[in-house]
């Protein structure tokens, strides 16, 4: 299986023991067009503030399906295209004692 990043990062799979089992560089990066929508107001303590909403619009960058191939982007543009098979997020980020993301045990579908 190849698996293409278009995420802007390096993705480092780890191992039971937190050592890098597979590095893969980014490819590219795919994104989900978003616009923010206006839908009211709250007031707090005297203070209007806006109420916004995130809509999601088409995916750029995402290659169309190919086989033997995953793609893995952000959770965002996963969720833009929930009928894609072959798109994949990370899952089980594993940390240093920083809190720092070092690496991720595995993929997820969204």
């Amino acid at each position: 299986m190849k698996i293409v990043n278009l995420t802007p990062h390096a993705l480092n799979f780890l191992d039971a023991e937190n050592h890098v089992a597979l590095n893969v560089p980014s490819s590219g990066l795919a994104r989900a067009a978003q616009r923010r929508e206006n839908i009211g107001t709250i007031d707090a303590d005297g203070v209007t503030l806006p109420v916004t909403r995130s809509v999601f619009g088409a995916v750029e960058g995402l290659p169309a399906p190919e086989a033997g191939t995953i793609y893995v982007v952000s959770a965002i543009t996963a969720q833009a295209v929930p009928e894609r098979e072959d798109v994949f997020i990370v899952d089980d980020s594993v940390r240093d004692e920083n809190g720092r993301i070092i690496g991720v045990r595995g993929l997820a579908h969204v």
